[in-house]
Formats: structure tokens, sequence, C-alpha cells
């Protein structure tokens, strides 16, 4: 049976109305997923900030505090005791600290697919 060229219009408009509602929901529902990303990368950049800043004012503050130690100093071998210690333990915080500042830029990018993709 023919069908009506004023039925099939209908259906044809009536599918490409649906076919678009579907776009546009599926592209709310991206722009969601990605301003949620957004967020988490400016929570993110905000942990990261801090924690940077709060490594230089420990590594400082130790720097001084064995700068402090030296100058006290009775003699050379205590001054180069004071240095030998400094030096491991600058050297152990810096290995600490470029993990935990890893961590946090791993955990970043995890967390911003995780939003992206609806996973997170």
């Amino acid at each position: 049976m023919a069908r009506n060229p004023q039925d099939a219009a209908r259906e044809t408009v009536e599918g490409a109305a649906k076919a678009a509602s579907q776009a546009g929901d599926e592209m709310r529902e991206t722009a969601d997923r990605m301003g949620a990303a957004g967020e988490a990368m400016q929570d993110q950049g905000a942990k990261l900030g801090l924690t940077m800043l709060e490594q230089a004012e420990l590594n400082t503050r130790e720097a001084f505090a064995a700068m402090r130690a030296a100058a006290q100093a009775s003699d050379l071998s205590e001054v180069m005791r004071i240095q030998t210690d400094y030096m491991r333990d600058q050297g152990s915080r810096s290995v600490s600290q470029a993990r935990e500042i890893g961590e946090i830029i791993a955990g970043f990018g995890r967390s911003a697919m995780g939003q992206f993709t609806g996973r997170g």
C-alpha cells in the first residue's frame, strides 16, 4: 500500500526532531561532564599549589635550622657533620616531595578523565 506523502514527510520530521533531541541531550550530558572535569581541575590545581608552598616552607625552615646550627658549631668537623646531615635529609625530603607531587598530578589526571567519561 502506498504511503501518503504528507505522512511520510511527518514521519521524517518527527524522526529528525527525535534525533536532534537525543543529540541535544548527549551534548548537555557532555557539557555537564566537562564542567565537572573543570571543577576537578580547579580543585586539584589548588591542592597542588598549596602542597608546593608547604614543601617550600618546610625546606626553607630546615635550611635555616641547619645554617643556625652551623653558625653555632664549635669546630669545623661539627659544621661538616651538620652539612652532611642536612644534605642527606634534604635528599630524602626531595624524593618524598617529588613522589607526593607526582601522586597529586596522577590523581588529577585520573579524576579529570573519570569526570569527563562519566566514571568519576
